[in-house]
């Protein structure tokens, strides 16, 4: 057959890809590469993919598939010899402090079979089943604190901050803000109380029953009324407003952290909880039965703490002893010696991805993506599948030069074993480790979705129109000789945080300075953390630094003490912005254009029209989030969800306004013979181009093209932007601002999303910060960037506990001299590529 050992698309059309056919290589290393936003993630998720979950799920019962995160069926007209696929996407971990590296790997499981068969139990104790080791069940978990190691508690300190107000002057902090709070002060008037003392002159008893009574009385409520008159009202029974029930501020602060679903109120009510280490358990989580059977000298809670690394070295010992080391216990040997096999087995990759420095306790939500990534793609080497095409998406994000080599050593295991590997990706070593190449493009967008090349690699340097192959073949890389001189110095003492223990640091102030080191090395915890919580602080503003999940975590909350100190420098520093890859929004309401304010001057210009100014429509009548302009029928939202009993919910245009989201009155107002729905559906290319008669939105527009988006529609939804593109918005955002100078912009790697030409493009707006007098400061592991910045300070020398230092703080010339670099030999080596890295038989 013609099609023996390829798979064979024909017509896609998924998202921007225009009508594609190509064939691609099974049992292969496949790299799909191209610009941000060309098509390639279209092409490889959108519809390789998708493709093959959905024939996988037509062969389950709608039952079972009801349980898949079901994609969408992809528009390609056919693909023939497509294996089943497995994805392994770039996603954050989950929200819950529960799961575990441990749990994600399965090796928790294989630890409490170890202790339930073969531990040391005390003398006359019961055998535990495996379960009875694991927080997360009933029979293992400690009855104080259910298993989560700490108890929270709220005590009349941290409910009523400033006792030197009255009741009414709000006193009670814990209850709510709005109508609630006066609903309940109210109920306390009409209770007999004295909302008009300090809160420290009321009697003891009075203030406790405020605080912690679990009771609850309905009264009648008179509001606005004195003490006096409510005492009237009720002898002479006149009418209240309405009867109201009290709540204690304890048990108001406990319901609403338990049982709330906004994540705002939680947030809020968290910070009267004060969050201690369970005196049953020593926050160790189990029950004391558990934790009184050891192996090695240790309980299951000690073992779990321990490094990967640490895990292995004592396992390692176990798979290779005797199973007869000790007669008296033949079967126990037999147990110990087999897990242990597995132990090492499973440990043996993760540990050859770089990821030793973790432990099995850490918690899934402090993993950044890459992390989580590879902890799975370790997890799938392990599973020894045959035939199965497994799809990665950036896999080297996050990745040091020196973790990228070990990353290629795991993906060549997968394909040895009959695999074929897809793996959309920007990074220059992985495309030259390919066997073959698909370069989509030739832009962005509209600008892209063709495919102009799909061959071996050394085939790619014929292709006139591709973008990525100057990166590939002989392309001269220089180092920066000329680095701008530090204006000041910001001097940091005595941090320490995760793995910083006591670290002292200076950063340069006025210059582009590049953190890197290896993966764990501490290089997140001191800029995106350290640097950012100290300086916010310093400054008076609020900080970033929070779960990722912007959900309030209180499980979390030891391991985000932070201690140490600003020295000198802060002075030299006005503002501090923190450009981060957390979504614009949460909901599809939030897009490009309302992010980046450019909404508001086109939204002016459509007012401004004769006929707006005629049917005295304002800029408020061409915003979706209001009603006088928007769809009644969808509420603005451009869609209806139809629920389907066992398939995923469909979202369909809406029928009404037929995905514009504006009513039909709204529409009729034109713009140079565009309605605002037209508009929105814009490119930001599209756009520049359609209102370069304003100077100041063309502006506007044109920052955002210049950082690499010009591809993304204006109305392009907040749910559909990746991190990276998340983080750029934010960027254009802040350049269109006027510079006032000693502004100190931190990125946590900047170029995560992007393709070597689109870093060419971040790295002018970057110097153009400098040049304005502010001071920039990336975490950031590409090497382009890094040999074009002004100062390099490496954080290592290894990872975890043996990381946290500073390794070498210099200009990148001096810094190619630091011996005892992990960095410095991949920046010497990329100075000069040569093409027979890439070609291959």
């Amino acid at each position: 057959m013609e099609n023996d050992g390829f798979v064979k698309v024909s017509g896609a059309r998924e998202n921007n890809l225009k009508n594609v056919s190509l064939k691609i290589p099974r049992d292969a290393f496949v790299v799909f590469t191209g610009v941000s936003g060309s098509g390639k993630s279209s092409l490889a998720f959108g519809t390789l993919y998708a493709e093959a979950q959905r024939r996988y799920l037509e062969s389950v019962s709608p039952y079972a598939r009801r349980l898949f995160n079901q994609m969408a069926i992809p528009e390609v007209d056919e693909i023939e010899g497509l294996p089943p696929a497995i994805a392994l996407q770039q996603q954050r971990g989950a929200s819950n402090s529960r799961s575990s590296v441990g749990s994600v790997t399965t090796l928790s499981n294989l630890l409490r079979m170890l202790y339930s068969r073969a531990g040391n139990y005390p003398k006359d104790q019961e055998i535990i089943y495996a379960e009875g080791f694991s927080a997360n069940t009933p029979e293992g978990a400690c009855p104080q604190c259910h298993g989560t190691g700490r108890i929270y508690e709220v005590t009349e300190q941290s409910m009523v901050p400033d006792d030197s107000l009255t009741i009414r002057e709000r006193a009670v902090a814990a209850w709510p803000t709005a109508w609630q709070g006066q609903n309940l002060r109210d109920i306390l008037i009409t209770l007999g109380y004295d909302v008009d003392t300090p809160w420290r002159k009321l009697p003891k008893k009075d203030r406790d029953w405020i605080l912690f009574t679990d009771e609850q009385p309905v009264v009648p409520v008179y509001p606005r009324y004195t003490a006096e008159q409510v005492k009237r009202a009720i002898a002479g029974k006149v009418q209240p407003d309405y009867m109201g029930t009290f709540t204690g501020a304890k048990k108001y602060v406990m319901q609403t952290f338990a049982g709330s679903q906004s994540q705002l109120m939680k947030k809020r009510v968290s910070q009267f909880m004060l969050s201690a280490l369970c005196p049953l358990c020593q926050g160790k989580k189990l029950r004391k039965e558990s934790l009184s059977v050891t192996f090695d000298g240790k309980d299951i809670s000690e073992l779990h703490a321990l490094s990967l690394d640490e895990l292995y070295d004592i396992f390692k010992g176990y798979s290779q002893a005797d199973e007869t080391t000790t007669p008296a216990h033949p079967e126990k040997n037999m147990v110990t010696q087999r897990i242990a096999v597995d132990l090492v087995s499973r440990l043996e990759t993760i540990l050859d991805l770089g990821l030793g420095y973790l432990s099995l306790d850490r918690t899934t939500p402090s993993l950044s993506p890459g992390e989580l990534q590879r902890l799975r793609l370790a997890t799938q080497i392990r599973s020894n599948l045959f035939g199965v095409v497994y799809v990665l998406d950036e896999p080297s994000a996050g990745l040091h030069p020196a973790d990228t080599q070990a990353l290629l050593r795991a993906l060549d295991k997968l394909k040895a074993t009959g695999n074929s590997v897809f793996v959309v990706e920007h990074e220059i070593d992985v495309i030259r480790h390919a066997d073959w190449i698909v370069d989509v493009g030739p832009g962005a967008g509209e600008d892209g979705g063709q495919i102009l090349y799909s061959g071996r690699p050394e085939g790619l340097r014929q292709i006139k129109e591709s973008k990525t192959k100057a990166y590939i073949f002989n392309k001269k890389n220089t180092i920066n000789e000329n680095p701008r001189e530090p204006q000041a110095w910001l001097k940091l003492e005595a941090l320490s945080r995760n793995n910083l223990q006591n670290l002292d640091v200076a950063f340069p102030l006025g210059v582009l300075t590049s953190v890197t080191g290896i993966s764990g090395s501490g290089k997140s915890t001191l800029v995106s953390q350290a640097l950012v919580t100290l300086v916010s602080a310093a400054l008076g503003q609020k900080s970033k630094d929070e779960p990722q999940d912007n959900s309030p975590d209180l499980l979390q909350e030891e391991n985000l003490q932070l201690t140490g100190k600003i020295t000198s420098g802060i002075s030299h520093i006005k503002r501090l912005v923190q450009v981060d890859q957390k979504p614009i929004g949460r909901t599809p309401r939030s897009n490009l254009a309302t992010y980046t304010g450019l909404f508001d001057p086109i939204r002016k210009l459509f007012a401004a029209t004769p006929q707006a100014r005629k049917r005295k429509y304002d800029a408020g009548r061409f915003s979706f989030n209001i009603a006088k302009g928007r769809c009644a029928h969808c509420q603005g939202e451009g869609f209806v969800m139809v629920e389907l009993l066992f398939l995923p919910s469909v979202y369909s245009p809406c029928p009404l306004c037929k995905g514009t989201r504006y009513n039909d009155e709204t529409l009729e107002i034109t713009f140079n013979e565009k309605n605002i729905a037209e508009v929105l559906r814009m490119t930001v290319d599209e756009a520049w181009r359609f209102f370069k008669e304003d100077a100041s939105l063309a502006r506007g527009l044109d920052i955002v093209r210049q950082v690499g988006l010009g591809y993304l529609k204006l109305g392009q939804p907040a749910t559909e932007l990746s991190g990276g593109e998340a983080q750029r918005i934010k960027l254009a955002t802040e350049l269109q601002r006027s510079q006032q100078g000693r502004t100190l912009y931190v990125m946590d790697e900047p170029t995560t999303g992007l393709h070597p030409a689109d870093v060419e493009k971040l790295m002018v707006q970057l110097n153009y910060l400098v040049e304005q007098g502010n001071t920039v400061i990336l975490v950031e592991h590409d090497l382009s960037v890094i040999a074009a910045s002004d100062w390099i300070m490496e954080i290592g020398p290894g990872a975890g506990v043996k990381g946290g230092k500073v390794v070498c703080s210099a200009t990148p010339k001096k810094f190619l001299q630091f011996s005892s670099s992990r960095t410095a030999p991949f920046l010497a080596a990329y100075q000069t590529v040569k093409l027979a890295t890439i070609c291959k038989d």
